[in-house]
Parts: structure tokens; C-alpha cells; sequence
């Protein structure tokens, strides 16, 4: 049975990889129910560990001292469980999927012109069925990681059903559902993925890119 994260960590993690949100976003993103997120904002904002903001991204977002506290309820919870091997071997898997990822991404995006890449329109159905092909190839190999992940922490359970309905609208036609960064695409999810990786494990993305001291 996997493990279920507490209410605490459950809110702090989902507001670090939505970003700034209302409440019931949220909550659904959380996994809880409504009353119980409002209790944890209200006691995360007394805490200095999250903030409401105003205007025309109004919702809730976490500070710098909220992001470092995620993070060391995230290593608690590794420890607690054991599960830190099976994240760290998650995370490698995932770092070696992640430019294939993104180059189907632009493969989506944009298409060979006669001058060059030209905004791809998708009105050639043999480009797109290519593009369509390699982000299969990707969701694919990463099911069996999110599936491992799963058993382990329940909360990473959500990411491969959320890839699947993304890569089942771009099939029904809905082109949007590949990369739109205001919906649920597939690129939106894998997002997410990636910072809950990094966050778990107390990383950055700076740590991902390489080390060209000695080329200096």
C-alpha cells in the first residue's frame, strides 16, 4: 500500500508545482477537501510559509521560507518511507526522457519551411503524426516509472492517468492538449512532474544543467 503524505506536505507540494492558485485548485490538486486546505493556508500564512496574491494572478502561492519547508517535510518523508531509492531511481529515468520530451514538443510546435522552421499549422498530417509518435515513444517508457513512484508515495499516482487524458484529447483532435501551458496538456503535467521530482529530493534545475568549469 502506498504512502499517503500528510495534509501539510500534500498542500505545500501541490502549491509548488501549480504556482499561484485559488482554493479549490488547490484542493483538487491536493488531494483534499476544501475546509481542510483552508485550514492549512490559514495556518501556512501565519507561519510566513505562503502568501495570497492580489490582481490579475490572484490565489495563493508559496514564499521562499514555504518552499524550504516542502522540502524538508518532502526528505522526512523519504526517510520515514524508505523511499528515497525508488525516487532518485524515478528521477534518473525521467532526466533521460526529458529532451526527448521536449523535442517532441517543438517537433509539435514547429515544422521544416522552405526558408527554415515555420510555426507548424498541422496541416501536414504526416509531420504531426511524427511529433504525435515520439511523444507516445516517451509516454510509454514513463508509465512504468510513475507507476513505481505510485506504489511508493501515493501522491505521484495522479501523473500517468493526467498524461493519459492529455494524450487521449490529442488523438480525439484537440491539438491543444499537447502543450498549452493554461490547461492540463501533456507538456503542462510533465512540468509539474519535473518540479515534484526536484522538490522531493530537494533539488533545482540549476543542479540538472551540466558543469562547464573545465571548459573555461
Amino acid at each position: 500500500m502506498s504512502h499517503r503524505s500528510t495534509p501539510e506536505l500534500s498542500t505545500l507540494m501541490a502549491l509548488r508545482v501549480r504556482g499561484v492558485v485559488d482554493e479549490q485548485a488547490l484542493a483538487a490538486a491536493a488531494g483534499l477537501a476544501l475546509p481542510v486546505v483552508r485550514d492549512q493556508l490559514a495556518r501556512f500564512e501565519s507561519g510566513g510559509a505562503v502568501r495570497h496574491h492580489a490582481g490579475a494572478l490572484a490565489g495563493w502561492g508559496l514564499t521562499a521560507a514555504g518552499r524550504a519547508l516542502g522540502e524538508r517535510l518532502a526528505a522526512d518523508e523519504l526517510e520515514a518511507t524508505g523511499s528515497r531509492p525508488v525516487v532518485e531511481d524515478a528521477y534518473r529515468g525521467f532526466l533521460e526522457l526529458n529532451p526527448r520530451l521536449l523535442h517532441a514538443c517543438t517537433a509539435w510546435q514547429v515544422r521544416p519551411g522552405p526558408d527554415g522552421p515555420v510555426v507548424n499549422d498541422h496541416r501536414d498530417p504526416a509531420h504531426d503524426a511524427d511529433a504525435l509518435a515520439q511523444l507516445e515513444a516517451v509516454h510509454a517508457q514513463v508509465v512504468p516509472l510513475l507507476d513505481g513512484l505510485g506504489r511508493a508515495l501515493e501522491r505521484f499516482a495522479s501523473y500517468a492517468p493526467r498524461l493519459g487524458f492529455a494524450l487521449d484529447r490529442v488523438h480525439a483532435g484537440s491539438t491543444d492538449w499537447v502543450d498549452k501551458a493554461t490547461i492540463d496538456s501533456f507538456h503542462t503535467v510533465w512540468f509539474e512532474l519535473h518540479e515534484d521530482l526536484l522538490a522531493t529530493l530537494g533539488r533545482d534545475r540549476a543542479s540538472e544543467l551540466p558543469d562547464r568549469s573545465d571548459e573555461e
